[in-house]
């Protein structure tokens, strides 16, 4: 089971303009592609973006803008081919954008990925999502009883509680249902039965409580 990326996801051949590409031609580009936004690079590599927001906003305020380099938002905000799709996600939200230019290794833009490549792996039912870290994970991979652990999924947030045998399950269990596509979080409420991460610790009390992963 292999979590998908980004470059599974994104469009390998992206739109770009030129610092020195006129106003013209990027609302024209906008509007032939259907796209909000526009890498603009420099040697290959994503110099800035220029989005329908900064058109707007940069003509209403006094039009003066009338080239890429003038209009864009810069630096650039990109993202990996190795990223995964729950990082890509994030990163939209935090910068409030909806399209994410994708580079290779030395940071040539090779496509882009947008809200849209991802919105089909976040709309996977919560019942399909438990099934798989149930079926897969818990009793597949992990070999563990599926009363073990009780595995709730609201809205691709996924909490985990119950009890492993060893402490040194609990951050497997959680890093394999991050891998999940569809899963957006995950709450570690684990116990377990021993302490087997110290030297000293002889057992667990199976009192343990995890946090938040958070991830």
């Amino acid at each position: 089971m292999r979590h998908r990326s980004v470059g599974d996801l994104m469009t390998p051949v992206a739109v770009s303009v030129q610092r020195g590409t006129t106003l013209k031609e990027i609302v024209r580009i906008l509007d032939e592609y259907d796209i909000t936004a526009v890498p603009v690079v420099e040697d290959d590599r994503p110099v800035g973006v220029v989005s329908e927001a900064d058109v707007v906003f940069k003509q209403t305020l006094g039009g003066t803008a009338r080239t890429a380099e003038e209009l864009m938002t810069s630096p650039a905000v990109v993202a990996g081919t190795e990223w995964s799709i729950v990082r890509a996600a994030r990163t939209m939200e935090e910068h409030r954008i909806k399209r994410l230019p994708v580079v290779d290794d030395v940071g040539r833009l090779i496509g882009v990925i947008s809200r849209s490549d991802l919105i089909q792996l976040f709309l996977r039912r919560d019942r399909a999502i438990q099934e798989e870290i149930v079926e897969e994970i818990i009793a597949g991979t992990l070999g563990l009883s599926p009363a073990a652990v009780t595995v709730e999924v609201d809205d691709g947030k996924v909490t985990l509680s119950g009890t492993v045998a060893r402490r040194s399950l609990v951050p497997v269990v959680v890093r394999l249902c991050e891998s999940v596509d569809g899963v957006v979080d995950v709450v570690d409420r684990l116990g377990y039965d021993q302490d087997d991460t110290s030297d000293t610790a002889a057992g667990g009390d199976g009192l343990h409580t995890g946090q938040g992963a958070g991830r």
